[in-house]
């Protein structure tokens, strides 16, 4: 064996005892700090904690914002009373509530399920490799709402949340943000307007037909329903627009999901 052959055996004989006493000290730390406890589990339980209550946070700050927002109705409504030019432009704004989306809309329409494909039985594989296609992606809501909006709907909803004009829908893993509130499927969609119309709509929306090949290839679900009598809350959310960009004149690209 030549001298190059020596040092590669030289080299091993050091590194193979140094790389076993190193993974004995890993192995030795864990178990003292996890004192025989999954450290995954406790950090799963920690963000879930985290989670809750940011959640509960949130909440606590709607209602102290709907409080805000009533206090403020009723000084207007006070100042109105007393100047004929606060009246005036208080009648103007309230003409523009209903096309803003902040006036409750109630009338007949459609009902849109989205849904993840059904998880398989135990013992079987996954109609696909690939997780992305087994679930309903921010797109496949938006060209919904697109094709609702095309199809003449008066007021929208997701998840019981009244979308306006402002309003956006975000992936986050598996789950959707709706007006800043996590929601999970099944994704309902209800839109008040007329039900043949949005049907047609529907039809014709690039980004649903996609959705559709993936209902038929991995099982997704779609669900379309006509409601008589649908109820649209008013949207209760922040108006401000902190960060306001040019919309870009750029065609749009060709639907994808991903």
């Amino acid at each position: 064996m030549g001298p190059a052959g020596e040092r590669s055996r030289a080299v091993w004989r050091v590194l193979v005892p140094v790389t076993f006493l190193g993974a004995g000290v890993l192995f030795s730390a864990s178990h003292e700090t996890a004192q025989g406890t999954d450290l995954r589990a406790g950090r799963l339980a920690e963000l879930a904690d985290l989670v809750e209550e940011a959640q509960d946070q949130v909440s606590r700050q709607e209602e102290s914002a709907a409080e805000l927002r009533q206090q403020v109705a009723a000084l207007q409504a006070g100042l109105a009373g007393r100047s004929s030019s606060v009246a005036a432009e208080t009648l103007r704004g309230d003409a523009l509530l209903s096309p803003a989306g902040l006036h409750a809309v109630r009338g007949p329409g459609l009902v849109v399920t989205l849904d993840d494909a059904p998880r398989p039985a135990e013992g079987q594989e996954p109609v696909s490799s690939n997780p992305d296609d087994l679930v309903v992606h921010q797109q496949d809501v938006q060209s919904v709402l697109n094709a609702l909006w095309a199809g003449g709907a008066e007021a929208v909803t997701v998840m019981g949340d009244r979308i306006i004009s402002t309003s956006a829908v975000r992936c986050v893993g598996n789950t959707l943000l709706v007006n800043g509130r996590l929601v999970g499927p099944p994704f309902v969609i209800r839109a008040v307007g007329d039900p043949a119309l949005m049907r047609a709509a529907l039809a014709v929306e690039p980004g649903v037909a996609l959705y559709k090949r993936y209902v038929d290839a991995y099982g997704l679900s779609y669900d379309v329903r006509a409601a008589a009598d649908l109820r649209m809350p008013p949207y209760d959310g922040a108006l401000e627009l902190p960060h306001v960009l040019p919309v870009s004149s750029a065609a749009s690209p060709s639907p994808e999901r991903s």
